[in-house]
């Protein structure tokens, strides 16, 4: 809608100074001006003429620009004929703006029926719960909203999803360090936990398995205890991962973000579901186990070219 309003406008007003000067009908291209200084929008109509009118596309284009300024309409605020042969048309902005703003306030903007309500789902976010959000994922999250937005509008019959890794290694480590590493789990007033989190506990327990080979250890132990669920330790790691997810989920709803489902990594991971889509993936073919060479040991799934692998 932002620049139909504008081509919709000058191709009737062409349509009309042709018919009016007696030229052929033609279908001729409007589209976005190729540079800035060309104006908005340009019109070919010059060159599909030329033939017909035997002349040359500056004049043709000349004489429309002229006729064209006489009366300008409502979105047009000055047309000129380049020498190249295009007809260049600049946008009257303040007319145009406040239309389509608001055009932008109806409940329909913006809808096409191109879905015809078929299912699509987006995942974005999915970043670990140990931190905050920084401008990366914010930009990520901005890009995945929006295209969930077009989709819907475009009729989709659309979900979205944000992955919760909250059972990997990033996870592990702010349990060591709530646990091992002498840090309350508690932030101090006046910060985030969200914050506290990522800036201090994870940054700080990182810094100490340099020189502490032990905590290394005790990252391996959590890391196992969180994917089994069973012990407290997996039960303190849902309790802080949750805390934390809820500080990043506070700041995508003050960006209007919102999901359909929250997906748990560690609820997967605990419902072995894994082990059922490994052999449905091995019956099916789709992965192999390397017998010989730098994989060997290993299940891969083949890559179909170059491109595709991720090493």
């Amino acid at each position: 809608m932002t620049l139909r309003l504008l081509y919709n406008e000058i191709r009737l007003g062409v349509q009309q100074l042709c018919d009016t000067l007696g030229y052929p009908q033609t279908e001729f291209d409007i589209s976005e001006a190729s540079r800035p200084e060309f104006g908005d929008v340009s019109c070919n109509v010059g060159f599909l003429l030329a033939k017909a009118l035997k002349k040359k596309p500056f004049d043709i284009a000349q004489t429309l620009a002229q006729e064209y300024n006489k009366n300008l309409g409502t979105y047009v605020s000055e047309v000129s004929a380049h020498a190249s042969g295009y007809l260049n048309f600049v946008a009257n902005y303040a007319q145009l703006v406040p239309n389509v703003i608001h055009a932008s306030l109806g409940s329909d903007y913006g809808t096409v029926d191109l879905g015809k309500n078929s299912k699509m789902v987006i995942e974005h976010t999915s970043v670990n719960p140990n931190k905050a959000l920084h401008v990366g994922h914010v930009r990520n999250i901005i890009i995945g909203d929006t295209i969930a937005r077009i989709l819907h509008k475009a009729s989709y019959d659309t979900s979205v999803l944000n992955y919760v890794d909250d059972s990997g290694l990033q996870v592990a480590d702010i349990i060591v360090g709530f646990k091992y590493g002498g840090y309350s789990d508690k932030a101090p007033e006046g910060q985030k936990f969200d914050h506290y989190c990522g800036d201090v506990v994870y940054v700080k327990i990182t810094e100490k398995y340099e020189t502490d080979k032990q905590l290394v250890e005790l990252r391996s132990h959590v890391l196992k205890e969180l994917e089994e669920g069973t012990s407290e330790i997996a039960r303190f790691g849902d309790e802080i991962t949750r805390r934390v997810l809820e500080e990043q989920l506070k700041t995508c709803w003050r960006l209007g973000v919102t999901y359909d489902c929250l997906n748990f990594e560690s609820q997967i991971v605990r419902s072995k579901l894994w082990f059922q889509a490994f052999e449905k993936m091995k019956s099916m073919g789709i992965t192999t186990l390397e017998l010989e060479g730098k994989n060997a040991g290993c299940w891969i799934i083949k890559a179909e070219s170059e491109d595709d692998k991720v090493l």
